[in-house]
């Protein structure tokens, strides 16, 4: 037999051919056998035959040819290990047609070409698992990047109504269902934020399936959307609180974390609703000083309206709390006392508890109120207006700070 080249001829029919036309059946195959689609061997096999037949090594601009063939396979959705086995499939087709084992009765020349094939494979696999690795990586940023726009818009309640109900849909949000939306922020400042919501996504999709479910960050915090629909079925607003939290405490062993949860409303601008009072409660609880683990939009409502007339409430707290500064011991610890008297449900057993004073003392503090203010909380009417200026005051953190002039 003549050899045709370092190791021999392309193999046809009935003889050999100076061609390629042979390595068509041979990829045909090899995609039909892995399922992958056959465009991603590119020039692939004609690189081994010719490494074979001349033990040529592939330049660099074929394997850069390769190692894009690998990004789009990953483009098209065709995983690195089913692109490598349509490569490791065409590479054992072909060499079962190469003249060079089916004729050759030399066993160095099969040897060489074998070693040649192998180094060829070898390269080629390399790119392209590289090129395939390379396009996750940026399929995954940029869907990370789409992700965190989505979330901005939708927590923040985009006036584009029809493109948001478009976007929320690879993320399985049905805007049009009423949402609840839960925020955890870890107490004492920063906090493993992504690794909590990583773990925490996983434990709400079990609690709650994977529908109308989104867990992500947002400025430092633990974002939780869930449909009101499952909520009621299992867990209220203040329920779903406790969920997260119960999941917060076991995922994160020892770290105290705050979670607001705000009402459930439908539409578009729902989840931005319910996440904006989610966010005002945590906000409204560090300002006032509550110690709660898990916050209920609800009970809050009461503050926010408050606040949102600062002119009246400065004024409420002027005319009510304002004559507990002529008190020889000072406002503040008046309005202390008024604050946990309260808290203890007009208790002044628990209130003097929770002050570390004995009863007496509360009930001397709660006659001088009544005395310098004009206002006792024995009177159902009276007791109101002091409750209300009370919370107030811890909105405008006053005494600490003067009311301000123009209030």
């Amino acid at each position: 037999m003549a050899d045709d080249g370092q190791f021999g001829m392309t193999p046809g029919r009935d003889g050999p051919t100076t061609g390629e036309e042979w390595l068509t059946p041979v990829a045909v195959t090899a995609a039909a056998a892995s399922s992958a689609p056959v465009d991603l061997l590119g020039d692939y096999l004609p690189m081994l035959a010719d490494a074979a037949i001349h033990g040529r090594r592939p330049e660099s601009w074929q394997l850069d040819a390769v190692r894009e063939l690998g990004r789009r396979a990953a483009a098209q959705g065709v995983s690195a290990r089913t692109a490598v086995d349509l490569y490791l499939s065409a590479a054992w087709r072909l060499w079962r047609q190469l003249p060079v084992v089916v004729r050759s009765s030399d066993p160095e020349k099969v040897r060489r070409a074998a070693e040649a094939v192998l180094r060829v494979l070898d390269d080629a696999v390399g790119v392209l698992v590289d090129g395939h690795q390379s396009e996750r990586r940026e399929m995954i940023r940029h869907e990370e990047a789409l992700r965190a726009e989505f979330v901005d818009d939708l927590l923040r309640g985009d006036a584009d109504v029809a493109g948001m109900v478009q976007r929320a849909e690879p993320f399985g949000i049905d805007l049009g269902r009423p949402h609840h939306v839960a925020l955890a922020a870890p107490r004492g400042g920063d906090g493993p934020v992504d690794r909590a919501a990583t773990a925490l996504e996983r434990a709400v999709v079990d609690r709650f399936g994977d529908r109308d479910v989104l867990v992500a960050t947002k400025d430092g915090r633990v974002v939780v959307v869930v449909p009101a629909a499952t909520g009621s079925a299992s867990a209220g607003t203040g329920d779903l609180g406790s969920v997260v939290l119960a999941q917060l405490d076991r995922i994160e062993g020892g770290r105290r974390w705050r979670v607001a949860a705000g009402r459930a409303f439908a539409g578009t601008y729902g989840v931005a609703r319910s996440y904006e009072e989610a966010r005002e409660a945590v906000a409204l609880a560090d300002r006032i000083g509550l110690d709660a683990d898990v916050l209920d939009a609800r009970q809050v409502l009461v503050h926010r309206v408050l606040g949102r007339d600062q002119a009246a409430i400065v004024d409420l707290v002027r005319e009510v709390l304002g004559p507990l500064q002529r008190s020889r011991t000072g406002a503040p610890v008046l309005l202390e006392t008024l604050a946990e008297y309260f808290a203890a449900s007009d208790v002044a057993t628990e209130a003097a508890r929770r002050l570390h004073v004995s009863v007496r003392t509360v009930t001397y503090r709660l006659a001088r109120v009544a005395e310098l203010t004009g206002y006792s909380v024995s009177q159902p009417d009276q007791r109101f207006s002091l409750h209300a200026a009370v919370l107030g005051a811890r909105l405008l953190e006053w005494p600490a700070r003067p009311l301000p002039v123009d209030g």
